[in-house]
């Protein structure tokens, strides 16, 4: 019987896609998503892997590969890993680095009291006792070493006891560790601050462990923000990404290099952000990507060695693309993965010389030639204090001027988050556009990839010109003869959701439907109970009892939704996870409850497993499924 549901569901999943030649949610959910594992160690191959939705069993199958770096078919590969080189295994061969989970501190109810075997009481004396989608339970990431192959060595933890992470929670992994060049020492990023002092602040440092004594030194004291992402050249100068300001989680990030007692930042002058960045064979360069102009592009700076004369950024890619990440550098040639709206991430190299593309992996190819692609246009709008902002817009296809369509304006979360050319598996605009909506996408103040002026005006005004510069893409596209104004809805998540809800009480009868997923509703209770305080303290500009604190007294008046609801009067559509933690279920509720109760056609659509995100691919297509059932009864026909 389970075998007999399992293939009915599948040939159902199936049926919309045999019959439209456009991206539709089942579609979007059997395509292959790529994440590169390295380059070998000879550097004639790209090693990957390649995870595809199994509807049956809602989880992500993985399969490994490697390809010709110069182009070619593509072979299957057992142990991926296994073929390109270990950056855990100490440079001299003899040691390993790993991370684990080691239990520090009592929490449960069974580690206080050991007969209550079936108690399932957690005990906090601080904050910090949740983060993300987990619950504190008293264990802490941490790292160990051990010889290499030697099975019956006991691994050392290089910070027995202590109650931090390494790697950091909740998204730090194998980069936040590495080896020193001459195999004695590990450098590790960690937050060594507990409890309520730990979620007040961004500080993470880097650590030197020296094995031979077991000493730990602070790398980075007196470096206040997050300090990240350690690697080493060929020639033993450490670098690392690094903020400047404690609390601020988007802060610029800059590449600090040292070596020999000198240390210079060497993108200081530079008016961007770095998302990563990767060594050069022979230490002289650093390559890293970056947001600009909404997409993200490769860039390179030099390392000038003792000289103190900052060198100059070079963007060495322009397009309207994103380069996801650095893969690896050969010889003049850069491995990297890309993505466009409308298609999902794939690996390419560049010459670096010849400045030209090749496309080495085509995973969903054969998809994307069964369909017709969306037309992806740039525009510039003026926004109320007269800048020029750039507005992504996607039509669908086969659009033709002389119809009018319904338009959606899509919320960016973050609220720092870069409106680029990405392709998301949720917030998809290839999907939106082929179920005939005009997407709008402005790059509203807050946006990285525009200096780092508009990215950080959106701090402790998330009410203010961030919504002015929303309104503005819309009414600007709006005036086409092709948009139908009794159809325009607006759509987003966290930030995004915050905005709808905020939009919902200002919007002016401009909106006939409002879409919220995880958004930010009540600026106190989010206060109260979300994970990370540093966050809403930077952002928000702090407490809600602080009544001489004046940016946050606005937030909390001027800039809180739950002060307008009284101006509702669009539908809503109310999505949320039940182990999100960082906006809390408490925020969809009650922005839920205020529209029932207001008498507004709204809808709670609640996934009890999901955290920020949603990631299984069952409950993947249900939300796709909910999200344009209700732009159906909403702005349909």
């Amino acid at each position: 019987m389970k075998k007999l549901f399992n293939l009915l569901l599948l040939v159902a999943l199936c049926l919309p896609v045999t019959a439209q030649n456009t991206m539709t949610p089942e579609l979007l959910w059997k395509l292959g998503r790529v994440s590169p594992v390295g380059i070998t160690a000879d550097e004639q191959y790209v090693v990957y892997k390649v995870s595809t939705p199994d509807m049956a069993d809602n989880k992500l199958q993985s399969s490994s590969f490697r390809v010709p770096i110069g182009g070619g078919d593509p072979e299957p590969v057992r142990d991926a890993s296994s073929l390109v080189p270990n950056k855990n295994i100490s440079p001299d061969g003899k040691m390993e680095l790993f991370h684990e989970v080691t239990k520090i501190e009592r929490v449960l109810g069974v580690d206080h009291y050991p007969k209550l075997v079936k108690s399932d009481v957690y005990v906090y004396d601080q904050l910090d006792y949740r983060i993300w989608d987990t619950w504190r339970d008293g264990t802490f990431n941490h790292v160990f070493y051990k010889p290499v192959g030697d099975t019956k060595a006991k691994p050392v933890d290089i910070m027995p006891g202590e109650p931090y992470d390494t790697p950091t929670r909740p998204f730090g992994g194998s980069s936040d560790y590495t080896w020193t060049p001459d195999s004695k020492g590990i450098v590790y990023v960690c937050k060594k601050l507990h409890g309520t002092e730990a979620v007040l602040s961004t500080n993470t440092d880097l650590y030197h462990y020296d094995i031979a004594s077991g000493k730990t030194t602070n790398l980075t004291e007196g470096m206040p923000g997050y300090d990240m992402s350690p690697a080493y050249s060929s020639q033993g100068a450490l670098a690392w990404l690094s903020m400047a300001r404690d609390g601020y989680e988007a802060d610029k990030n800059d590449i600090i290099v040292s070596h020999n007692g000198v240390q210079m930042n060497l993108t200081e002058r530079w008016d961007g952000t770095v998302k990563s960045f990767q060594w050069s064979k022979d230490g002289k360069r650093i390559f890293f990507i970056a947001p600009v102009n909404g997409t993200v592009q490769l860039f390179e700076v030099d390392y000038p060695g003792k000289t103190k004369k900052l060198p100059a950024v070079q963007q060495l890619t322009e397009g309207d693309f994103d380069v996801n990440s650095i893969v690896g550098i050969a010889g003049n040639t850069a491995v990297v993965t890309r993505s466009d709206m409308n298609h999902a991430n794939e690996i390419y190299t560049y010459d670096l010389r010849r400045k030209n593309w090749n496309k080495i992996t085509s995973v969903n190819d054969h998809h994307y030639d069964k369909i017709t692609l969306s037309n992806i246009e740039r525009r510039t709008v003026k926004t109320t204090d007269g800048k020029d902002m750039l507005v992504w817009v996607i039509y669908p296809p086969d659009f033709d001027s002389r119809k009018k369509y319904p338009a959606l304006l899509y919320l960016q979360g973050g609220p720092q988050g870069a409106l680029s050319q990405f392709y998301s598996f949720r917030w998809n605009f290839q999907v939106m556009a082929a179920q005939g909506y005009i997407v709008v996408a402005p790059n509203r103040r807050g946006m990285p990839g525009h200096g780092v002026e508009w990215n950080e005006q959106i701090s402790k005004d998330w009410g203010g010109q961030a919504m002015k510069d929303y309104l503005s893409a819309i009414d600007d596209v709006a005036k086409e003869p092709y948009v139908d104004n009794e159809r325009l809805g607006a759509v987003g998540a966290s930030f995004g959701g915050y905005s709808a809800f905020f939009l919902a009480g200002h919007h002016e009868g401009r909106f006939k439907s409002f879409i919220s997923h995880c958004g930010v509703f009540n600026l106190q209770s989010m206060y109260g109970t979300t994970e990370e305080m540093f966050f809403v303290n930077w952002d928000i500009g702090g407490p809600y009892w602080e009544t001489d604190n004046k940016a946050a007294q606005k937030a909390y008046s001027e800039f809180n939704p739950i002060n307008f609801v009284d101006r509702w009067d669009t539908p809503m559509l109310i999505i949320q996870g039940g182990k999100d933690y960082r906006v809390p279920i408490g925020q969809g509720q009650e922005a839920f409850t205020a529209a029932q109760l207001r008498g507004i056609k709204s809808r709670f659509v609640y996934f009890p497993e999901e955290n920020h995100w949603v990631l299984s691919p069952q409950n993947g297509i249900a939300w796709q499924r909910e999200f344009f059932r209700w732009l159906e009864e909403t702005l349909g026909d």
